[in-house]
């Protein structure tokens, strides 16, 4: 086990800023974990599990454990009449994971391609994207107990996931996810209804491969980061506020282009977009901290902006969008520290 001191995080987060933790660790294997567990000089301090650093903001250095996953492996558990059990351990690329899978003709993941991060970080935030969440095909998620050292197996009801949470969200440093199991269709359903998919997709049929090349396809055109040279960002910053329906009836009353979506809850979602763009963000930048041209709801790293910088920046955002609104928007990435 190498432990590094005061290591540098710029490589381990995807909106590429600058910021310090005080121990760094790789976890490659899941015989190291009782030798940092038990490491004195880790002993009270905040830790955080890493994968992918696509999901977080460091807004200040981290003063206590980083742990970065890179655990590997892919299997085929078994399957059954209608579905297939897969396997994929933590640190795996989780969109390589989900090119596995759809070259095998294997269904389920073919939406929720090229978001960036690891597989163990998927659950965390219960990712989604074009229709789907992660939530609707896992299985089951192994975990670590850092407070205890146990193991721990949850099925999909434990890990309590709703819209961009989850069990593992809540309890942020207790929980290391070392593997998903993941309940994949047999039956290929293709879900197209998002817009931009069917367009991408053209002439083509559908197939679980098909349906991945046209998300990629929309994904690249809508999103920076996939490519070198592009800006740093953390894809959408904000969620899609969930507000009470007769809330969403008197904005709508007022401004008819609002996007809304009714909910199973009664509720409705909103477009944090377009809130955002109706109050002039898009575009918009503050020295090197800026709101994406191409999508107000991705703010973005043009060069050296800090954590700190791009915090206040959304800070303004939220501020603006309540005070013409009403309404909050609530942060995706974990802000830390």
């Amino acid at each position: 086990m190498h432990l590094e001191q005061h290591a540098s995080l710029l490589a381990y987060n995807t909106f590429r800023v600058e910021a310090r933790a005080r121990y760094f660790l790789t976890l490659e294997q899941l015989a190291d974990i009782p030798a940092f567990l038990g490491d004195a000089r880790l002993q009270g301090l905040p830790r955080l599990i890493l994968g992918g650093g696509s999901n977080i903001l460091f807004r200040a250095d981290f003063p206590g454990m980083v742990v970065r996953v890179a655990l590997r492996g892919l299997e085929l558990l078994g399957e059954d009449d209608s579905h297939r059990f897969v396997r994929a351990a933590a640190g795996e690329n989780w969109h390589d994971f989900v090119r596995w899978t759809v070259e095998q003709g294997w269904p389920g993941l073919e939406n929720l391609s090229l978001i960036p991060g690891t597989v163990g970080a998927a659950p965390v935030q219960n990712i989604g994207a074009y229709g789907v969440e992660l939530a609707e095909v896992c299985a089951a998620v192994e975990a670590v107990d850092l407070t205890t050292g146990e193991f721990h197996r949850f099925d999909r009801a434990a890990c309590r996931f709703t819209y961009r949470d989850s069990l593992f969200k809540q309890q942020t440093g207790r929980w290391l996810i070392t593997a998903v199991t993941f309940r994949l269709p047999k039956t290929f359903t293709p879900r197209l209804d998002y817009p931009g998919v069917r367009e991408a997709l053209g002439e083509v049929e559908p197939t679980p491969l098909a349906v991945s090349d046209a998300i990629c396809s929309v994904r690249r055109a809508k999103l920076p980061g996939l490519a070198p040279g592009e800006p740093g960002s953390a894809g959408s910053f904000f969620k899609n506020p969930l507000v009470p329906a007769g809330q969403a009836e008197v904005l709508r009353a007022s401004y008819p282009g609002l996007p809304a979506w009714p909910q199973p809850d009664g509720r409705a979602k909103l477009s944090a977009a377009w809130l955002i763009e109706q109050c002039g963000w898009k575009g918009c930048r503050e020295g090197d901290a800026g709101v994406y041209a191409k999508h107000a709801l991705v703010l973005v790293n043009h060069g050296r902006a800090t954590g700190a910088e791009l915090w206040r920046l959304a800070e303004a955002i939220r501020a603006s969008v309540r005070q013409r609104f009403g309404v909050d928007l609530e942060p995706e990435p974990i802000l830390l520290p």
